[in-house]
């Protein structure tokens, strides 16, 4: 092999997270360890002489591997690239593969000094990752169909599965891709019905078909994603509204964190009184989920709704219970 083609093939080499050995590479090419010695000086001049071209990577020694990798400022740390993976892991948004492939990726652009500890720390999540079921063949692919579409303002018909699991085609206009409770949601309005947006699973599209019909954004009302987060739970449809209740549970921070929009208006006999804008009815889910400890106050149709949904529970129980009676 040339020198010039050696000398690219082992830059690519760092440039994909391998540590460089002088004499591993002098062995591998066949030449002497004095040859990759130059071409390593031969990298780090490269390297210096294009230091914001090359997001000011540097080749480091390491005394105790006697080897070379590449750093850079613009890398992920080994803390960043812990908390990402964490983030990952949880999210269970991706498949398997993908999120090993990705987190592969992740490794070989970081400034980490031991990959080990990271693999050791992840292992047993990794290795009980369970990825949610799609419907669609790829979330990655789809995602990024979408966001071509989405950012050529263009309209496609998707065929789409609907919580009920009959298979439907709606024709939209993709306006945002959002991210919530392990899922992402494409965010769209049907053609010349503006009167509020819809919400579709990305994992339960199935197909996707481009249509040469652009359509203008002007026409369209303005949609905030940073809202949508801020007020909807669970990415439940429903319109929006000022709630206020109760909370005597143990975590009141809790409660602000997963309701953006919370904030303590008063506290009295060891109850908290809670104000939100929220919209959607994914907020009784969560309301409910919080057991006793919440008293929906205001307004009357939300309470007479949480009372309606706690009745039937009881119902549900009470007729389990005389059955185990007998």
């Amino acid at each position: 092999m040339e020198y010039s083609g050696r000398l690219l093939e082992i830059l690519f080499r760092a440039m994909r997270g391998e540590e460089l050995s002088i004499r591993k590479l002098a062995g591998f090419y066949k030449v002497s360890t004095r040859s990759i010695s130059r071409d390593i000086s031969d990298i780090k001049t490269l390297l210096a002489n294009n230091r914001e071209l090359v997001g000011y990577a540097e080749l480091d020694y390491n005394h105790a591997t006697k080897s070379y990798r590449i750093t850079s400022s613009e890398f992920l740390t080994d803390k960043e690239l812990f908390a990402v993976t964490k983030v990952i892991l949880g999210s269970r948004a991706f498949s398997e593969i993908d999120m090993v492939e990705l987190i592969a990726k992740f490794k070989r652009f970081t400034n980490v000094n031991d990959h080990r500890m990271l693999d050791k720390i992840v292992y047993k999540e990794l290795h009980h990752y369970s990825e949610l079921k799609h419907d669609c063949d790829n979330v990655t692919e789809t995602l990024w169909r979408l966001a071509k579409a989405l950012n050529d303002k263009r309209e496609i018909t998707i065929r789409y599965y609907k919580m009920n699991r009959t298979l439907s085609e709606k024709r939209v206009q993709p306006v945002s891709l959002v991210f919530m409770e392990y899922y992402f949601y494409l965010i769209a309005y049907y053609p010349e019905q503006y009167e509020a947006p819809r919400y579709f699973r990305v994992d339960r599209i199935k197909d996707i078909m481009g249509h040469k019909k652009t359509f203008d954004t002007a026409q369209i009302p303005d949609f905030d994603e940073g809202l949508l987060r801020k007020q909807c739970q669970f990415m439940f449809y429903g319109k929006p509204r000022k709630i206020r209740f109760s909370f005597t549970g143990p975590s009141i921070q809790a409660i602000l964190d997963r309701l953006p929009t919370a904030r303590i208006v008063e506290y009295k006999q060891g109850a908290y009184i809670v104000e939100a804008e929220i919209q959607g009815d994914g907020i009784k889910m969560y309301l409910l989920s919080q057991g006793s400890w919440v008293k929906v106050l205001e307004p009357e149709e939300l309470a007479i709704e949480m009372k309606a949904e706690i009745d039937k529970m009881c119902l549900l129980y009470g007729k389990e219970s005389s059955t185990y009676g007998r």
